[in-house]
């Protein structure tokens, strides 16, 4: 009985002692480490330690990201790094302040995108669009299609859009996989319309009172789920127009699916 309850004792301090050592081997932030001897002697609005983009679309880049500066003032800058990074050095090196937007990409993680953003610029682009961001163009689906060069480029062309139009509280364009998810919150909510519509009294045609009740569901799953993102992201109105559709069709199917089952009456 000793010998057990000595074998687990010995267990638990091995297994305290290993997660010690490995809390204290893994830095906290990507910040916390300062390397300015990988961050070149002049300053370039690009650093790609990663060699992810081109020589000639880097140089490019460069200069949109120079361009751009000196026309609106918003300080854009691109960081790429993959095995170490420059830390808290690029702070000084870029002179980073309210008015910046540092883009770093990093292939160690799940996602290849990340985001140091100034104060001021959160009053155009609020904390909900920088996640909406990196979800659509650093994920590991869009990388692997297109590249982590064009995930880069794609993601500050989006960025500069907004700035130049005074703000976005959404990443423009609608994507065809967000897409089918509006077109299915619709469809849904077009079941639940029509179940709701179904007769459950002698003589009724139509129970709009079960309508009602149900409003808060089928409203939320069509018109917050399935006609908001779409409105908000495009002005396009074939994606709309196809919403509205599965909407009627969903309700239809489940309004008429009841009342065709039912039985008629035999003749005597």
């Amino acid at each position: 009985m000793q010998n057990r309850w000595r074998g687990q004792l010995l267990i638990v301090v091995a297994v305290c002692f290993l997660s010690l050592i490995l809390w204290g081997g893994i830095p906290s932030s990507a910040w916390a480490v300062n390397n300015p001897e990988l961050l070149p002697p002049q300053e370039t609005p690009v650093v790609d330690l990663a060699n992810y983009l081109p020589t000639l679309q880097e140089e490019s880049l460069i200069e949109e990201i120079e361009d751009f500066e000196a026309e609106t003032g918003w300080k854009m800058r691109v960081l790429t790094q993959y095995d170490r990074s420059p830390g808290r050095a690029v702070i000084n090196f870029w002179g980073l302040d309210d008015k910046s937007i540092l883009l770093v990409a990093d292939g160690r993680g799940g996602n290849l995108l990340a985001f140091s953003i100034g104060d001021a610029v959160y009053d155009l682009l609020p904390r909900t669009f920088w996640i909406e961001l990196q979800a659509r163009f650093g994920n590991l689906y869009y990388v692997r299609e297109h590249g982590e060069n064009n995930a880069i480029v794609n993601a500050l062309n989006t960025v500069q859009g907004c700035l130049v139009q005074g703000g976005c509280n959404v990443v423009p364009g609608l994507p065809r996989e967000q897409w089918i998810l509006t077109l299915a919150t619709s469809v849904v909510g077009g079941l639940v319309f029509g179940f709701a519509a179904v007769p459950r009294k002698e003589g009724q045609g139509f129970a709009w009172q079960w309508v009602l009740i149900m409003s808060p569901l089928w409203g939320i799953l069509f018109i917050a789920f399935g006609v908001g993102p779409v409105v908000s992201r495009t002005s396009e109105w074939l994606p709309l127009f196809r919403n509205l559709m599965g909407f009627v069709l969903g309700a239809l199917v489940a309004y008429l699916t009841p009342i065709l089952n039912q039985p008629t009456p035999s003749k005597t």
